[in-house]
């Protein structure tokens, strides 16, 4: 990876819920729970369609659940971040439409580890 800078991810309460090191996202713990398009789009680990970066920045989707989105392939498996210790507080978050919906607060196991979630293969 480069030395691009580690971008907090905040929920709509103005917690740092998740990482961007660009494409790679990470939890909290520094674990990889997804990948960011260049049209801001994020994805899970497993490479499903999970919703957008914001300008704020968050990540959100349409309440109306879309499943028209192809599944991408994920990049490589990228290595384990240390967050940073210092994170700068949230901006004021605007408030969501009625159409959107925070995931990082209502939906956070969607952008779960490879060893983890719902749809992760199931061990012999």
């Amino acid at each position: 990876m480069t030395n691009a800078p580690i971008i907090p991810i905040y929920n709509t309460n103005g917690d740092a819920d998740a990482f961007l090191l660009y494409p790679y996202l990470f939890n909290r713990g520094g674990e990889w729970v997804g990948f960011v398009t260049p049209q801001r789009e994020v994805y899970s680990v497993l490479g499903e369609y999970i919703g957008t970066v914001t300008n704020d920045p968050r990540i959100v989707t349409r309440r109306a659940v879309d499943d028209s989105k192809p599944r991408l392939d994920p990049p490589p498996i990228p290595k384990r971040i240390a967050p940073p210790a210092n994170i700068p507080l949230a901006p004021l978050m605007p408030e969501l439409s009625h159409s959107l919906v925070d995931v990082l607060l209502e939906f956070p196991e969607r952008l779960h580890t490879l060893d983890s979630g719902e749809f992760r293969e199931d061990m012999d």
